[in-house]
């Protein structure tokens, strides 16, 4: 297994985590049980925590796409620098959902405001994931490139899309 398998693996966690925390985190709110909304600060802990290797295995990832056809060098830094902010702001959600686990069960007061901010910042974050994982996307998928546009009728299944046959002509 190379960076680059380890990097698909891992990137899928911290963006996906950060969703299922969020709708678990609803879902505590909404059932009004403390479990449930803890339950989900603990995703968020390991999905900052998940974001770790993801980040690393970006470098080797690189590494082994950048000389493939299609693979642009402008996507890969555009995604290496969303992919470091997204670190950044997985990261803080991950301490900020150990400060509002800890005040929770200390049974401070403020831990109601805390699991409050706790969601405001994890839809934040996952605003922010959304953009990184579609980055990410479209350095190896151009069919989710901004501009790309399907080419109907001069497909030969055959020679691999989108290219003139010599039975077209």
């Amino acid at each position: 297994m190379n960076q680059a398998h380890l990097h698909l693996l891992f990137n899928h966690l911290p963006i996906l985590g950060t969703l299922f925390g969020i709708l678990i985190l609803a879902g505590g709110y909404f059932l009004k049980n403390n479990t449930v909304k803890r339950t989900a600060l603990g995703i968020f802990v390991i999905s900052a925590l998940c974001a770790i290797p993801a980040y690393l295995t970006g470098e080797g990832a690189e590494e082994i796409v950048e000389g493939l056809p299609g693979v642009s060098e402008n996507l890969m830094e555009a995604h290496e620098d969303l992919a470091n902010s997204f670190l950044w702001m997985v990261g803080a959600l991950g301490l900020f959902s150990l400060a509002t686990f800890y005040a929770d069960f200390k049974s401070k007061k403020i831990a109601a405001t805390l699991y409050a901010l706790t969601l405001v910042a994890a839809i934040g974050t996952m605003v922010f994931a959304q953009r990184v994982g579609s980055s990410g996307g479209e350095i190896r998928h151009t069919e989710i490139r901004s501009g790309a546009t399907a080419t109907v009728g001069n497909e030969n299944p055959g020679n691999g899309g989108g290219e003139k046959s010599d039975d077209d002509e």
